[in-house]
């Protein structure tokens, strides 16, 4: 009994350990083996093999991301929609959630910016060519009888009024509506939650990064980022030209929500984010910086204005508190990562990235103009 006594507090079958299912217990020890051969050495080895103690896996519980202060507050904001039912799993290592992320953000802001470099060499030569088509439509218009009321000649009346910057960005309005109207299938909520919202607590992390910058849920949220984002898009598109604003944006979009995963992994607030603020902080940082003494005014008090280099300043400013003392209504970890690398961009980005464009342009000039070459034996 004595044995028995010891084999069970030196190996404590209790709650921590477990054996097999199937094999002999502790206590039924003493009537298989006999003592005096299990002194020594050997004992801790055959009590092993025999019993099969081994240490019982620890279950990792899923985190709802509705727990906690964070989850509350996130259910509380009309910005952020109801995911109380989903379930995140936040990786017990997580610095290694960024590896993909940063990866993926480089790769895909390397891309953007490589492919706007080819449609402006596409859209230069489709112009002169364009010319010449236009001149021969215009003779062709002035001969053939013209149509009253023609609701396809209203609608583009109305697109050539609207200027370049109007025009480019009437496209991620529309994308944004689509992804708003999706939000409104009852049946696609989980698809919704899944990739067009971002969190580095979620399985799925790379292509949340870009579609979540088409994301909302509230109307009110998708009414006035669209409304900041029209204002400023001549402004923008004058600066950058149209290619080269599709590609800061969209990269845009990608880093802001980079360094809103940085923020959430450094501080353990995870929770879902979505909307096109990022990016949009981008644009107007990027006027602001490049237009500083520009007259900016509130749409629901014009008649306040003030300098655009006063509201950069202000706005960096919130987000920077807002991202310190932990604010959740809004994320102000995207906001402000949109916002610097706007003001990047303007001072260095432009320089060092698409003043040097021209050896990929060459190269795809080359392939274009001679096309592949055939294969054939060496001479």
């Amino acid at each position: 009994m004595a044995w028995r006594g010891w084999v069970h507090r030196g190996w404590g079958c209790g709650q921590a350990w477990a054996p097999p299912v199937g094999s002999r217990g502790c206590e039924e020890l003493p009537a298989v083996l006999s003592p005096p051969r299990l002194l020594g050495r050997r004992f801790n080895f055959f009590i092993q093999q025999k019993c099969g103690f081994r240490k019982a896996p620890r279950k990792v519980e899923p985190r709802r991301s509705d727990t906690g202060t964070s989850g509350e507050a996130y259910k509380r904001s009309a910005l952020i929609p109801p995911v109380e039912e989903t379930v995140f799993y936040p990786s017990p290592y997580p610095i290694r959630t960024l590896v993909k992320p940063l990866f993926f953000t480089v790769g895909f802001t390397g891309c953007a910016f490589g492919s706007a470099a080819i449609w402006q060499y596409e859209s230069l030569k489709s112009r002169v060519q364009s010319y010449f088509d236009g001149i021969k439509a215009d003779w062709l218009d002035s001969i053939r009888p013209q149509k009253e009321g023609d609701f396809r000649k209203e609608i583009n009346k109305w697109w050539n009024n609207l200027s370049d910057g109007q025009r480019t960005v009437t496209g991620i309005i529309a994308a944004n509506v689509f992804v708003f109207c999706l939000w409104r299938v009852p049946s696609l909520q989980r698809t919704m939650v899944r990739y067009f919202t971002s969190n580095p607590a979620s399985k799925v992390l790379c292509s949340p990064m870009l579609l979540s910058t088409f994301s909302h849920f509230s109307l009110f949220h998708m009414a006035a980022n669209m409304y900041v984002l029209w204002s400023f898009s001549s402004s923008i598109v004058n600066i950058l030209g149209q290619e080269q604003f599709m590609a800061v944006y969209l990269s845009a979009g990608v880093i802001s929500t980079f360094v809103s995963y940085v923020c959430k992994v450094a501080t353990g607030r995870y929770g879902p984010s979505l909307g096109a603020s990022g990016a949009i902080m981008t644009v107007l940082a990027a006027v602001c910086t490049k237009i500083p003494d520009g007259r900016l005014a509130i749409i629901f008090l014009p008649m306040f204005t003030f300098t655009a280099g006063n509201a950069l300043k202000a706005i960096i400013a919130m987000d920077t508190a807002g991202m310190i003392l932990g604010w959740k209504f809004f994320d102000h970890a995207a906001h402000l990562g949109g916002a610097l690398f706007g003001i990047w961009y303007i001072t260095y980005g432009h320089e060092l990235i698409w003043k040097n464009r021209e050896p990929l342009v060459k190269i795809w000039h080359e392939m274009r103009t001679n096309g592949p070459k055939k294969g054939g034996g060496s001479k």
